[in-house]
């Protein structure tokens, strides 16, 4: 199995595939990158010469925001928009959905199961 930036790539898929199961990288990330480093999407993971991989690797180095990077900074963007108190910053920090999806009935997602509010029993 090909690794590339310490994410350990399918070896039987094609590799413009592979390629998106780094965090990060999409289909058309993947085919740009692999335009630019020369290599053809056909190919499957196991195919890769160490040449190659090292190729590929180095320009997801260089170029492309991935895995710990990117997920450090969206983190710091949710958390910058809860300490300045914006509208998106507060749904964030209730847990509610974020976009203007409705909440009275759907956004269990974002909410949870459902907390059932008991009704009292009755007293003779």
């Amino acid at each position: 199995m090909p690794r590339i930036v310490g994410i350990e790539l399918p070896k039987e898929k094609r590799i413009d595939v592979a390629l998106t199961y780094i965090y990060g990288i999409g289909h058309p990330l993947a085919r740009l990158i692999l335009k630019n480093t020369g290599i053809a999407g056909t190919v499957r993971a196991k195919a890769l010469t160490e040449d190659e991989v090292s190729r590929i690797s180095l320009y997801i180095q260089k170029e492309v925001k991935h895995e710990g990077n990117l997920r450090r900074e969206l983190a710091l963007n949710i958390k910058r928009l809860m300490d300045i108190g914006s509208y998106r910053g507060i749904r964030h920090k209730k847990g509610l959905p974020v976009r203007g999806q409705r909440t009275n009935t759907n956004s269990r997602t974002r909410k949870g199961p459902r907390k059932t509010v008991g009704s009292k029993k009755k007293e003779e």
